[in-house]
């Protein structure tokens, strides 16, 4: 019977050949990784939210072109002719505001507070009849 020859297998130490990286990152690098995942999750959040807003935005701006106008047929010309019926119109150089360039003083005469422009629809209406009910055309000289 022949002899099997002997083979020997040496254990090593040697880290170059090993194909594993054991080697840990150092405490710099670990700390840069950290910060850039933050940069990347605030930037991912702050993307999410304004996209969120912008959807919002659009669905408010058609919610409110398919609202139907509360508005007498004589508001709706005048709407139609101060701002193109747009609630959230801006003119004048920013004096006069809302679907009936209301400005603030006249605003705040028929109760309104704050921005007309940013007002609901419906409460713009309301104002706007009170003005017509209290001055007739009169506030709105070229378009009443």
């Amino acid at each position: 019977m022949a002899a099997a020859p002997a083979v020997a297998f040496a254990a090593t130490d040697d880290n170059e050949t090993s194909s594993v990286n054991t080697n840990k990152p150092q405490a710099s690098e670990t700390v840069q990784l950290r910060q850039d995942a933050k940069h990347k999750l605030r930037t991912a959040l702050k993307r999410a939210k304004h996209k969120r807003a912008k959807e919002l935005r659009r669905k408010r701006a058609a919610r409110r072109a398919s609202a139907p106008s509360s508005a007498s047929p004589q508001l709706q010309a005048i709407a139609a002719c101060e701002s193109g019926g747009n609630p959230s119109a801006i003119g004048g150089g920013g004096a006069y505001r809302g679907k009936y360039q209301f400005d603030y003083g006249t605003w705040a005469s028929v109760g309104g507070s704050g921005d007309p422009a940013a007002a609901p629809e419906a409460e713009q209406d309301k104002r706007a009849a009170m003005l017509l009910a209290r001055s007739g055309n009169s506030p709105w000289p070229v378009c009443g």
